[in-house]
């Protein structure tokens, strides 16, 4: 079963609409208005993941909640899944809704396309909140020790193999769903099952999106390509001290590179802030707009 056979979750407020950019068609589900704040999931989430903070942070923000390229209700495409790719996604999706400047929110590989779109063109975000996730200019010295976080990455991104455990090993997602939260009462037992079979629906791009990494991302950040380039856009990364994928001395590094970067670490908390303390990111974001004026 793919994705646009499944129901969508409800949530209230939400207009749906698909755009045509770059030979798919986004689906992206928007709430509230005034200022507008583009929000990119995470893997292996899609634009539910944004549920408790929709409600918190609809009156007065125009929240447009992406399904990147190959997630949730968005087209599957055969390529396309690359960083630079999914960035150019965005873009294009922000010419075709009119939108000059937005406020940009990513989790996890979202935050990771996000870095890269503040990088490209910084003239398009007024600020930047990336949830659980690197800077481009993390220290080797800090990454060599916690590399051994990211043993689950082996059944992902490989042709072929990954597909099929996204696909027909439905325990496997929610193990590491389950494990990434500081406290795995976090999670609905409901928003699991949403956030499983979905991962199932969309295992092409998933796999896709963690292979164009290791061969494009890591490569590249040996000859240091995007480490030249100088983050401009007011940034605010929020990690959790139990983070066990991104823990807190990844995040060290990156204000020689910045004009205005700031990083805070959450106690108590894991890997998906805003599932576990949407409050907490909802504040954070209000006042992030508010400094970048």
């Amino acid at each position: 079963m793919t994705n646009s056979d499944r129901p969508m979750p409800p949530l209230e407020g939400a207009e749906h609409r698909w755009v045509k950019v770059r030979g798919a068609q986004l689906h992206i589900a928007e709430s509230g208005s005034g200022e507008p704040v583009v929000l990119l999931h995470g893997f292996p989430q899609h634009w539910y993941a944004w549920r408790a903070l929709v409600p918190l942070l609809a009156d007065g923000h125009r929240l447009i909640c992406v399904d990147l390229r190959g997630f949730g209700w968005s087209e599957q495409t055969e390529r396309g899944y690359d960083t630079d790719g999914l960035s150019d996604d965005i873009l294009a999706l922000l010419d075709a809704l009119g939108l000059g400047r937005v406020t940009l929110v990513g989790h996890n590989w979202g935050a990771g396309v996000g870095f890269r779109l503040c990088q490209r063109a910084p003239e398009r975000f007024r600020a930047f909140l990336a949830l659980n996730m690197t800077h481009p200019w993390t220290r080797h010295r800090d990454v060599l020790p916690n590399l051994w976080r990211m043993w689950f990455t082996a059944f992902i991104e490989y042709p072929v193999l990954g597909r099929l455990v996204l696909r027909h090993w439905p325990a496997f997602t929610r193990y590491l769903l389950r494990r990434a939260v500081a406290d795995p009462a976090a999670w609905r037992d409901a928003d699991l099952a949403e956030f499983t079979e979905a991962a199932q629906g969309s295992a092409h791009a998933g796999q896709s999106m963690f292979w164009q990494y290791v061969v494009r991302d890591i490569p590249a950040g040996f000859r240091g390509t995007h480490r030249r380039r100088r983050l401009a856009v007011p940034t605010l990364v929020l990690g959790g001290e139990h983070d066990p994928v991104i823990p807190p001395a990844l995040l060290r590094g990156g204000d020689p590179n910045a004009d205005d970067l700031t990083v805070r670490v959450v106690p108590g908390a894991g890997h998906h802030l805003h599932e576990e303390r949407p409050e907490l990111v909802a504040e954070a974001l209000r006042r992030l707009i508010a400094e970048a004026g």
